[in-house]
């Protein structure tokens, strides 16, 4: 190995060690109750492992909250009310876009105006520079709590009421779930965060760490041709020149609507109820739909 290798080695090792031997003596002040906040790192060490990960400043924190409120009504059942991933959108945490923005707007504000038509990203025209601007504050914390992750700490979520949340659950949500057929047991299944993120933003078509997707998410489709001849099935993929999909016998079949005038497609997308919701949620519902849901043991 070169020499200069070695001293890259030493040198990182050094601030290493210097980093951990400050979080030693700061974690000693905070067994003499120095520290403030229980479970929150304090100022000097926040700062000294902000400059040592080289993150840069924290986001304005009104302007990031403000961002948080207009990402999670516009952009939340897409992208994740986390901006980790939605139901069609990536994961925004990781995107070059937002790593090069840096919290400004710059970067960000074109995408969000113009939309991304070839990926099925709508355009935001009504949003302002402002809005723009607080949504990418709120990234910007996003991307740096994944970076900093001793920073991360998880609030207690589950703070409504369950009785509204059961009188809720009746009245929007009860046609499609069961308290004791498909949600039985469910909060003993997942933790608070996790729940919330399935109710808010089920993903479709796709498995996570907690399985297979529940085959009811699947859209389905039925193509109607000018003959009228009908095709029903699961939908594989759709956009503005083509539709394809699979049958109950598994044959696959797609169609370029160019060559086939007057053809006719409907689709059922399970979920769709669960977009239109998140529209029209108050901050309260939600938190009372998560109390009701944890008392699901």
């Amino acid at each position: 190995m070169r020499p200069g290798r070695w001293l890259g080695i030493a040198m990182l090792g050094a601030g290493i060690t210097a980093f951990a031997g400050q979080k030693a003596q700061t974690q000693t002040k905070a067994q003499q109750g120095e520290t403030g906040q229980q479970g929150v790192p304090p100022p000097a060490e926040q700062e000294a492992m902000r400059n040592f990960l080289a993150i840069g400043a924290p986001p304005d924190a009104e302007a990031a909250k403000r961002g948080q409120a207009v990402f999670v009504s516009t952009c939340g059942f897409c992208h994740g009310s986390d901006a980790t991933g939605g139901a069609t959108g990536p994961d925004l945490v990781r995107s070059l876009v937002v790593l090069h923005d840096q919290g400004t707007g710059k970067e960000i504000g074109p995408v969000v105006h113009n939309g991304r038509p070839g990926k099925g990203m709508p355009a935001f025209t009504n949003l302002t520079d402002a809005q723009v601007h607080d949504i990418a504050q709120f990234l910007l914390g996003r991307t740096q709590a994944a970076a900093n992750r001793m920073s991360y700490k998880i609030q207690n979520i589950v703070t409504g009421d369950p009785k509204a949340g059961e009188a809720y659950f009746s009245a929007h949500c009860a046609s499609c779930h069961s308290a004791t057929g498909d949600l039985a047991h469910v909060a003993t299944k997942f933790e608070p965060v996790k729940l919330q993120s399935r109710f808010l933003y089920p993903k479709s078509g796709g498995s996570d760490e907690s399985g297979p997707a529940d085959p009811r998410e699947q859209k389905t489709v039925t193509v109607t041709l000018s003959s009228g001849q009908t095709y029903s099935g699961k939908l594989n993929r759709m956009d503005d020149f083509s539709v394809a999909m699979t049958d109950a016998e598994g044959q696959h079949h797609s169609w370029i609507f160019e060559d086939e005038k007057g053809i006719n497609v409907q689709v059922n997308d399970p979920l769709a109820k669960h977009e239109e919701l998140l529209k029209q949620y108050s901050d309260a519902e939600m938190h009372n739909i998560l109390a009701y849901l944890e008392t699901l043991k």
